[in-house]
């Protein structure tokens, strides 16, 4: 057998092998606990079947370009969202409203079986997050540095590609969900398998009842332009609503022969948006006067509703691992919201009056994304080159309506009507080899041609801009003993503005708060570099990680006052930002009985961007974010599980946000071999809350919203059917991570994973 390593990545799960690292990738025994894949000693052997370990906690799998875990490990992913299995991945954070980071950072795209789906972009994002069922996800998949394959929607910084769960087992079997919440809360979800011949059907369905009430404090000082003094008001807020979320999705597939296949999937997801709120504003004159004191009252009804189907078709070659793959899919979202509003003065200024009014707003996103995929060895490695074609089309719509004397009036001024149209075109190729026993490497080049429309109905305004990038990648692993690896890797990657940053309609929030995107922005370039150790310690896995990632143009708020209490929040491209640090990982049983999942990041963040004066200013930031949980074995049917996180300080335009800190308890009882009781508490100190302030030449402001953070969820996880059911705890089988210098398994639909693209 030659002394060469070909490994070919199809969509992350065909793999080629060719030399003595085959048994890392298709079959090598799994690590005792969890985290990482090191090095193995070659073995000249064919692929084994994979032998089986139980394991409790998250299971990150390290690849040459990204880390896995899964997230099933969770003992309350039966009754969690997808936004809940996010917050349960190291690095990452997902606040109550469905914004996303990775890293301190908010540029993240997020993926549905490597792919974009409209459902996870832009305003959608939080609504969307909310209405996946944290069960049908099998894995998250991070990956810091994308590679050629993967482009640039929904931000093009960092990527969570959450692995939809998939079987091939043949025959039957299904698992139903039913949990009951506090305060009337309740979800419940069914999913099913069955594989017969060249058939496999697969397929799901959840309803929730949820939500999140919270309540709000802002505290302002702005300057005043005439007498140079700062000038003083407040904003305290409420706002509850238990909201309706329904899913569905499904998947056939079918094996034409033993060389083609063909699949298609459809799935749907609807919420409702319905929310009654009530806010109080106070302001303050020079002295300390008080001008004006009026309360308004919010009633908003809607829905958020998305949905995808994609077709895939898979051939292979006649050369050991040759595939050709082309794969379609169309996705759409769509959110709806009519709000009533309602001033009531108890103290009167100059042309204060009592008032009401109405906005409706229409929200919309359709993605096309056609790619094919041609794997194939070359040269003594393995290539992957493709090809993407994508037509993103976003729209909004706001019409806003006052109500004077009983009688609708429209209000242009806070009305508008936007779209925005955007094609990419994209070629990419990578090659991978092993360079000796030790060096494995893999490099990319990804060529992305942009073209953007830009139109304002209602103002008549147009802009349009076109670009190309080039996005080089590489990726190298050295072997430093049986037990450690060493990881370097580098990524050029380009952050495009959303449809909401470059609309320039200004959207009133409230009276006092409104937003305008910049048609005017660029495009943020990123360079990051991460370099990684992992190794085992003590019967432990460990993972350090150092990264660093500089920023040129980045996009980042810019706020301002229209005029004397309308504060304007935009976006700017500011002159740069950088940031570098430390990320480490540790699992493994501590106990026969107690196991533990760690991590932590101890960043530096840098900012230089224009105040509300136009000079520039750099803020810097340190923190400290960390995740711990502790799995223990009480007896053979019963597992508890203790959840620690904290998130550190991460930057802003002209400000920051503070840290904070959560604690999550679950526990887990087996009745029978197919019915298990689960019960959770999230936020068992009812800390949850998001604070933000802002420190600017104009402004300076403490902002506070806390939420319904402590939860109590009981109910029943029933599996039921042939081969493919299994007991609760067998949920956190680790299937063998890929190993050594190469990519490892990851696998996606009908057994294939992500191809990115």
């Amino acid at each position: 057998m030659p002394n060469s390593f070909l490994t070919i990545c199809l969509s992350g799960a065909a793999l080629l092998h060719a030399d003595a690292f085959a048994q890392d990738a298709a079959g090598a025994p799994p690590a005792p606990a969890t985290a990482i894949a090191p090095a193995r000693a070659p073995a000249a052997m064919p692929a084994q079947v994979l032998p089986s370990v139980t394991v409790a906690g998250e299971r990150p799998t390290n690849r040459i370009d990204r880390q896995v875990y899964d997230v099933r490990a969770d003992v309350s992913s039966s009754n969690g969202t997808a936004a809940d299995a996010l917050n349960n991945v190291p690095s990452v954070a997902v606040d109550p409203d469905g914004s996303v980071t990775l890293r301190g950072s908010s540029n993240v795209q997020i993926l549905v079986d490597g792919k974009p789906s409209a459902m996870l972009q832009g305003d959608n994002r939080g609504a969307g997050l909310q209405a996946m069922a944290a069960d049908d996800i099998e894995s998250v998949e991070v990956i810091n540095n994308p590679g050629a394959q993967f482009g640039n929607e929904g931000g093009g910084g960092p990527i969570l590609n959450l692995v939809m769960r998939r079987n091939r087992k043949p025959g039957g079997a299904g698992v139903a969900n039913a949990n009951l919440g506090s305060a009337g809360r309740y979800n419940s979800a069914v999913s099913g398998t069955y594989n017969e011949g060249a058939w496999g059907y697969q397929g799901g369905i959840n309803v929730r009842h949820d939500g999140r009430n919270s309540t709000g404090t802002a505290s302002r000082d702005r300057l005043d332009r005439v007498s140079g003094a700062m000038v003083h008001s407040t904003q305290q807020s409420a706002s509850a609503g238990l909201n309706d979320a329904v899913g569905v999705n499904g998947t056939v597939s079918y094996n034409i022969g033993a060389n083609d296949s063909v699949s298609t999937t459809a799935s749907f997801n609807g919420r409702s948006n319905d929310q009654q709120g009530r806010d109080r504003y106070i302001f303050d004159g020079l002295g300390g006067v008080l001008l004006s004191d009026y309360e308004r009252v919010t009633a908003r009804e809607g829905d958020s509703r998305n949905a995808s189907w994609g077709a895939r078709y898979d051939h292979k070659g006649s050369l050991p691992g040759e595939t050709l793959k082309f794969d379609v899919r169309v996705s759409s979202s769509n959110n709806v919201g009519d709000s009533e509003y309602a001033n009531t003065y108890a103290i009167f200024g100059p042309g204060m009056v009592n008032s009401q009014a109405r906005q409706h707003n229409d929200i919309g996103n359709r993605i096309v994304d056609f790619t094919g995929d041609y794997d194939r060895p070359l040269a003594g490695g393995a290539a992957k080159f493709g090809y993407k074609l994508a037509r993103n089309r976003s729209s909004s719509q706001t019409v806003y309506t006052d109500i004077i004397g009983g009688a609708a009036i429209d209000n242009p001024r806070r009305s508008s009507e936007y779209e925005l149209e955007e094609d990419t075109a994209a070629l990419f190729g990578s090659w991978q080899t092993r360079i000796n026993e030790r060096w494995g490497a893999q490099a990319g080049l990804r060529a992305e041609y942009t073209d953007l429309d830009i139109h304002q109905r209602l103002g008549s305004a147009a802009a349009k801009n076109s670009y190309i990038n080039l996005m080089p990648s590489f990726f190298a692993t050295y072997k430093v003993s049986d037990d450690s690896n060493l990881r370097f890797s580098y990524a050029h990657r380009l952050r495009r503005p959303s449809a909401t940053d470059l609309n320039p309609a200004v959207i009133y929030r409230d009276d006092l708060n409104v937003f305008s995107g910049n048609p005017n922005l660029k495009p943020t370039q990123t360079d990051s570099f991460e370099l990684g150790y992992e190794t085992r310690m003590a019967g432990l896995e460990t993972n350090l990680r150092g990264y660093v990632r500089r920023d040129t143009d980045a996009i980042v708020d810019y706020r301002y006052f229209l005029d004397d209490n309308v504060l304007l929040t935009t976006r700017a491209n500011g002159a740069g930002s950088r940031a570098g640090g430390l990320e480490f990982t540790v699992s493994g049983k501590l106990t026969p009985t107690l196991t533990i999942n760690a991590n932590g990041n101890l960043a530096r963040n840098e900012l230089t961007s224009q105040d509300s004066l136009g000079v520039l200013r750099t803020r810097t930031a340190n923190s400290l974010s960390a995740r711990a949980r502790l799995n223990y074995q009480y007896d053979a049917a019963t597992q508890l599980q203790l959840a620690l996180q904290m998130q550190g300080k991460t930057l802003s335009g002209q400000g920051y946000r503070s840290p904070s800190s959560t604690m999550n308890l679950s526990v887990r009882h087996v009745l029978t071999p197919q019915l298990t009781l689960v019960a959770n508490v999230t936020d068992v100190f009812n800390t949850n809350k998001m604070e933000t302030v802002v420190d600017s030449a104009t402004l300076r402001e403490i902002s506070t919203r806390r939420f319904d953070g402590r939860l109590l969820y009981v109910g029943l996880s029933y599996r039921f059917g042939g081969p493919a059911a299994r007991a609760p705890d067998e949920s956190t089988r680790q299937r063998g991570p890929g190993r050594g210098p190469g990519i490892g398994r990851g696998m996606g639909p009908g057994g294939a994973g992500p191809d990115g693209a």
